[in-house]
């Protein structure tokens, strides 16, 4: 057998003013404690990063999730349970969700959504079924209306039943798709509905155009950017390590997919990403 090629190892993109991360995973990439989340927004800062979203997929990283944006001011959060992990959902979990989704901090409900892809790849049996999914999607709707903020959704493979979903339930007033990877036929759909597109490091994979050609199409109040760190490494790293620090290399692809300057795009980017979050007020 042939040995693995090994990972690349990333080089800090050259700095571009004013980008916001709108979507992270501060604890997945190793920064647990006030120290690291400094040294680490300390780096994504020399890169012109001014801002994260920083993500939970669980309860137990979505509490970290909000005690680290406490930490540092250039930390936000959002609040949710991943749609695969829909089953540990309960009346306990609820009631503690809803509390950290009203913290102060916290500026969106998410990831939540629809994920069919793992329910057939996961071989531990731990993925929740459709339609346990479903009933999570629409108790995340509700709490993201009742509290008046965005709806972060993540989506897997399941773009029909999705868009019926949140049709059927009357989504809130903000709805985000991050890491968007639908076709585009999907993009004009929910730009259509006035949804939010948030980028990630795969728009910058060469085997997807369409994402690329997504951004092209969304009106200047439509996008937002994100590493979904430590996943979704851009090009020229892909398959490597992540980090809101890498972020500039998906800005100046997506910025050339739509012919704009890339500290434009990233300016703009980012006055989107602090209205949908409400911060142009704080």
């Amino acid at each position: 057998m042939g040995k693995k090629k090994p990972r690349p190892i990333p080089v800090p993109p050259e700095p571009l003013p004013a980008l916001f991360d709108a979507h992270t995973h501060l604890w997945s990439c190793g920064a647990r404690t006030p120290e690291q989340v400094r040294e680490l927004m300390d780096r994504a800062a020399a890169t012109g990063v001014e801002m994260v979203c920083n993500v939970g997929d669980d309860i137990d990283e979505t509490r970290e999730a909000v005690a680290q944006a406490e930490w540092d001011e250039r930390i936000v959060a959002a609040a949710a349970i991943h749609p695969t992990k829909s089953h540990h959902l309960t009346d306990e979990i609820r009631a503690e969700l809803a509390e950290l989704a009203a913290h102060p901090k916290v500026v969106a409900v998410g990831e939540c959504g629809l994920d069919w892809y793992w329910i057939d790849k996961d071989t531990t049996g731990d993925t929740a079924d459709k339609d346990t999914q479903i009933e999570a999607l629409h108790w995340h709707i509700d709490l993201a209306k009742r509290l008046g903020k965005p709806l972060m959704i993540h989506n897997r493979e399941a773009d029909a039943d999705l868009l019926r979903e949140l049709a059927g339930a009357g989504e809130p007033e903000t709805v985000i798709l991050h890491c968007f990877s639908s076709p585009f036929e999907v993009a004009e759909k929910v730009l259509d509905r006035g949804y939010i597109l948030s980028f990630a490091g795969n728009s910058t994979f060469p085997a997807n155009s369409h994402l690329r050609e997504a951004c092209a199409a969304a009106g200047r109040e439509q996008f937002v950017i994100e590493t979904d760190a430590p996943f979704m490494t851009p090009v020229p790293f892909r398959g490597a390590r992540n980090e809101p620090q890498l972020i500039g290399y998906t800005a100046r692809v997506l910025a050339e997919a739509r012919g704009e300057d890339p500290a434009d795009f990233a300016a703009q980017a980012t006055a989107n990403a602090r209205r949908i979050f409400g911060l142009d007020s704080r």
